[in-house]
């Protein structure tokens, strides 16, 4: 597969992860009090880099000649 196949699949994997994570993130957010809100959103803003590595580390594999 190419790179440039590889990156516009990785890309529209990305997009649909940051479309169900960010959502998700703040119908929880919602019952947080202003701290619990604080710590909540530097967990969540970190969170989504768990599931986001492998598309970037699949993506980032050199291309087929």
């Amino acid at each position: 597969m190419s790179a440039w196949i590889r990156k516009l699949i990785g890309t529209v994997a990305l997009l649909a992860l940051v479309v169900f994570w960010a959502p998700l993130a703040q119908v929880l957010l919602v019952s947080a009090s202003s701290l619990g809100a604080g710590l909540y959103s530097v967990l969540i803003g970190f969170g989504w880099l768990l599931p986001a590595m492998p598309p970037v580390w699949w993506m980032a594999r050199p291309g087929s000649p």
